[in-house]
């Protein structure tokens, strides 16, 4: 395995109904460019050899000859090949004729699986040919000059994954043999297809692909059968797709006159991450006879790659959604947002809401949240008080920008510098404001934090925090400054996505005229604005020049939090999604940085105030988050190095 893949491929062959002899050719023809790109095991469509729409000429001793000497060149075939290969043939057992898949590796046939569910449409009518092997006893079978097992509880071991197969019909019974081969060992589905194409049809299985594989925590390989399989009333158009835990990594062309490959990483170690976490599934595992499932070790070099590369895309921004997804997306997060606060406004009968409102991005959404909150609960906009507190860093746009939105909105505006207070608070530390460290910036951030609390108590309110799940990971908040409030809003949402939500924000949900403003807000670089402004009134502290691009820390944040990746595997994917606009040198920097202060800052999320959770992840101390605050990052840094 490379970083945790592995390299499967589903095949569409051009195929003759009842030509056995054209139909291996090209099946090793496809073989030879499965091995060639390296992938690991190569999934051929239902009946492949034969077609599979032979009907009674299934009943041909003819055609089950030529079916076995077509399996037999296939297999000498393997021998020059590292790839596993599962191709589809009628295979005789027992006075029973069965409709099968032929595992083999290295002029091996590992096992035969044969199909349980037989369709009995009225265009499948396949228990006239076939047999079912739902209750067929373990068995084996002398095929193409080799004595082989026949067992649809079969699991096949390589040395990077195991799998299972079935054969079309069988995904869509109510008990799909997939469910328990996966819940005894399979990490990875093949599925032998033969799915004739109507309207409607290709949408439906797609679903089913989509949550069999999610249910499963699996990936799951679907090849169907092409152009040359059509005959009579029926059309296939081909279908080959690869699917891991619910999500479509590739498909290929449908309803093409050329035979297709298609090649796919599926991410295993992420499978087995899943499983392991996922309680439901683990007591699903306790309750399987794994007994009645045996394992076949397959004999496989190893895949090793001089340079490793995905052909499957890497989406650099795992938290915001794509395409038309984004706008369904973001509407359902602010409700999300808005429910959770007017429940607490509720709960506590407060007064008015209280936000600091520094015209940045947090401070935006936040505020969004809190007029939505009263507009929903019927409550006057004035009841949320907006206070503005400017002080050495503040600059004329963020200032401009926030007073401007809090009157387009309506609400109540206050407005307290905090220079006085800080400089006295200075005097009586017998600290130089001159020197800008750490002091300096905190005890602004306290200053401000002391001001929003105390308003609250003088207006019957609650304080509603800002800060954002970016923040929160890398620790950038100063501890019982703007880390603490009676409830924070953003505390799941990323900076990445807080921005796209600001934006969508100003489309959807503000008032009009607020647009430009928020558009502006959004235009405007990420400071906490606690250093002096240069002498043309720019900001001179920039979050990303010093701690470093959000866009990295939320990558780093997600597969690191969702699915528990080590650094080596996550600077991989980085490499991957953000080719060409990060080296490898800028990418082991930050992930350094991140993966530091993300071990020294737990304290500091161990003591979190309530707030929405809106997605998969979170750093809520009381059900998603559960880290020892003294946590040594040693070995991570090292695994890095």
């Amino acid at each position: 395995m490379n970083h945790g893949f592995v390299r499967v491929a589903s095949a569409i062959p051009s195929v003759r109904v009842a030509n056995c002899e054209y139909n291996a050719a090209h099946i090793s023809q496809l073989m030879a460019k499965a091995d060639e790109a390296q992938a690991e095991v190569v999934c051929f469509p239902e009946l492949s050899i034969t077609a599979y729409t032979c009907q009674d000429l299934f009943g041909s001793q003819l055609l089950l000859d030529k079916a076995e000497m077509a399996l037999m060149s296939i297999v000498e075939s393997s021998r020059q090949f590292n790839v596993v290969v599962i191709v589809g043939m009628p295979v005789s057992c027992n006075d029973l004729l069965l409709n099968c898949a032929v595992v083999i590796s290295r002029g091996k046939i590992l096992g035969v699986v044969p199909k349980s569910y037989l369709p009995n449409y009225r265009e499948f009518y396949e228990m006239r040919w076939f047999a079912s092997a739902a209750q067929l006893a373990p068995t084996t079978v002398y095929l193409a000059g080799q004595t082989v097992s026949v067992d649809r509880c079969q699991l096949f071991k390589t040395p990077s994954f195991t799998f299972g197969v079935e054969i079309c019909e069988d995904l869509w019974s109510p008990n799909p043999p997939s469910t328990m081969l996966s819940l005894a060992g399979a990490e990875v589905i093949f599925n032998l297809s033969a799915s004739n194409d109507v309207v409607g049809k290709d949408s439906y299985l797609n679903s089913l692909l989509a949550q069999q594989s999610a249910r499963l925590h699996c990936g799951y390989v679907y090849a169907s059968s092409g152009y040359g399989e059509s005959t009579q009333d029926l059309v296939f158009g081909g279908k080959a797709m690869i699917y891991e835990n619910g999500h479509l990594l590739r498909h290929a062309e449908r309803f093409s006159l050329e035979q297709q490959l298609l090649v796919g990483e599926i991410d295993v170690e992420r499978m087995r991450s899943e499983r392991r976490t996922n309680t439901t599934f683990t007591t699903s595992v306790q309750q399987t006879d794994h007994l009645a499932y045996s394992v076949v070790d397959v004999v496989q070099t190893p895949v090793v790659y001089d340079n490793f590369t995905l052909t499957r895309t890497v989406n650099a921004y795992p938290f915001v959604p794509q395409g038309s997804h984004l706008d369904e997306r973001c509407e359902e997060i602010f409700s999300i947002q808005v429910q959770g606060l007017a429940r607490r406004i509720e709960h506590v009968n407060c007064d008015t809401l209280v936000i600091g409102i520094s015209g940045g991005l947090d401070s935006t959404l936040a505020l969004l949240v809190c007029v939505k909150a009263c507009d929903l609960l019927g409550r006057p906009r004035q009841s949320v008080v907006g206070i503005t507190m400017p002080g050495f860093g503040t600059t004329s746009r963020t200032y401009t920008n926030a007073t401007n939105l809090m009157k387009l909105l309506g609400i109540t505006i206050r407005e307290i510098s905090i220079a006085d207070a800080c400089n006295q608070h200075f005097r009586d530390l017998g600290y130089d404001p001159a020197q800008h460290d750490a002091t300096y910036e905190n005890a602004q951030a306290r200053e401000r934090t002391q001001i929003l609390m105390d308003a609250a108590n003088q207006m019957n309110g609650i304080v509603i925090g800002t800060g954002d799940l970016s923040e929160l990971a890398l620790g950038w908040a100063t501890y019982n400054g703007d880390h603490m409030s009676m409830y924070g809003v953003n505390a799941s949402v990323p900076k990445t996505l807080v921005k796209h939500m600001v934006v969508w924000t100003a489309h959807h949900i503000a008032d009009e005229g607020c647009r430009e403003v928020m558009e502006d807000i959004a235009a405007t670089p990420i400071s906490p604005e606690l250093l002096p402004a240069d002498e043309q009134d720019n900001i001179t502290q920039k979050t990303e020049d010093l701690v470093g691009p959000y866009e990295l820390h939320d990558f780093f944040l997600y597969y690191m939090l969702r699915h528990g990746f080590a650094p080596k595997k996550i600077a991989f994917l980085a490499r991957e999604a953000f080719d060409g606009q990060y080296d490898d040198a800028t990418i082991q920097k930050w992930l350094r940085i991140f993966l530091r202060r993300f071990f020294q800052q737990q304290f500091k999320r161990s003591c979190l105030p309530d707030g929405p959770k809106v997605g998969s992840c979170s750093l809520s101390p009381r059900g998603d988050w559960r880290m020892p605050s003294d946590a040594d990052a040693a070995q991570w840094l090292a695994e890095l190095d």
